[in-house]
């Protein structure tokens, strides 16, 4: 028996292939003996009965599976609601990379009823807490699964800001901003900015700079236990974005501290039997296939 009993569904409407999706997601599980649980949008893109009703933000407080049917951004976008309540996730791809929705939607019925059988891995992805300190006083803002990132919000500004990692000074700079990553994130806005690609099993951190006005600014990996710290430049007359996963949470003032630190609790990850990080790259980022004459 399967020990997922109340599952939810979360569709992104917009997305090519979502409504189909969770219509045929919707028919698979009414015939598996579990509660299908559903927020008012995906509702609509299933069009079908057969479901409870609530909202998205405590669908996780209401069950023990979480089914995204979407692209990466969609799976950003549920992991806040769902890391408080320890509830695992697993993605149906439907949008351009999947990094993080792997299962793909003509197997749906075959990868979700293995999953259901118990036959699945969980993967532990961290996530980093931001907040800003004012009159000494720490004050939370937000969380992120990719990243966090430090910009001008307006195209050709320059900011210039000094980066502390464990109270220690790093360096001082002035370029177009920083982001800090997750390995998660490793593979999205950090990769393209010139981060390496890092193993999601890792606990560590990059710093990429973005432009930097410096030939020898390259991107740091530290301990993901460290407490990072970006201190905007105080003679600044502009006021930079913070944003996370994308999302602008913040507008920094001259001579803030900004202030990242792994987040205590993760994302609980699902992945059928047969995924691998590196079987990822090789379908997401192009990398090549076994040479048909190679050993196994």
């Amino acid at each position: 028996m399967s020990k997922f009993n109340r599952i939810a569904i979360v569709g992104r409407p917009g997305h090519t292939g979502v409504a189909e999706t969770c219509a045929r997601l919707l028919k698979f599980l009414s015939d598996q003996n579990v509660t299908v649980i559903m927020d008012s949008t995906t509702a609509k893109l299933a069009a079908s009965p057969g479901y409870e009703l609530v909202d998205r933000e405590m669908l996780s407080a209401n069950c023990d599976l979480v089914i995204v049917v979407g692209g990466d951004g969609s799976m950003l976008k549920m992991a806040k609601f769902v890391v408080p309540d320890d509830v695992p996730v697993i993605g149906i791809n439907r949008g351009k990379l999947g990094f993080l929705t792997d299962v793909l939607p003509d197997e749906l019925e075959e990868q979700l009823s293995a999953v259901l059988a118990g036959d699945y891995t969980v993967e532990e992805r961290f996530l980093l807490d931001v907040s800003y300190i004012k009159n000494g006083q720490r004050h939370a803002l937000a969380s992120a699964l990719n990243d966090v990132v430090l910009h001008p919000g307006q195209a050709a500004q320059m900011i210039e800001f000094e980066l502390f990692v464990e109270d220690r000074f790093v360096y001082s700079q002035e370029s177009d901003g920083l982001i800090a990553a997750t390995p998660t994130g490793s593979t999205a806005y950090a990769l393209s900015a010139g981060g390496p690609i890092m193993h999601p099993d890792l606990n560590a951190i990059v710093l990429v700079p973005m432009y930097p006005h410096s030939l020898s600014s390259r991107p740091i990996v530290v301990d993901g236990q460290s407490e990072i710290k970006l201190v905007v430049a105080r003679r600044a007359l502009y006021r930079p974005l913070l944003s996370c996963d994308g999302e602008v949470c913040h507008t920094a003032q001259a001579g803030e501290a900004i202030v990242i630190t792994k987040k205590r609790s993760p994302l609980l990850l699902i992945h059928p039997l047969n995924h691998t990080f590196y079987q990822a790259c090789r379908s997401k980022l192009g990398w090549g296939s076994r040479l048909a004459n190679s050993d196994d």
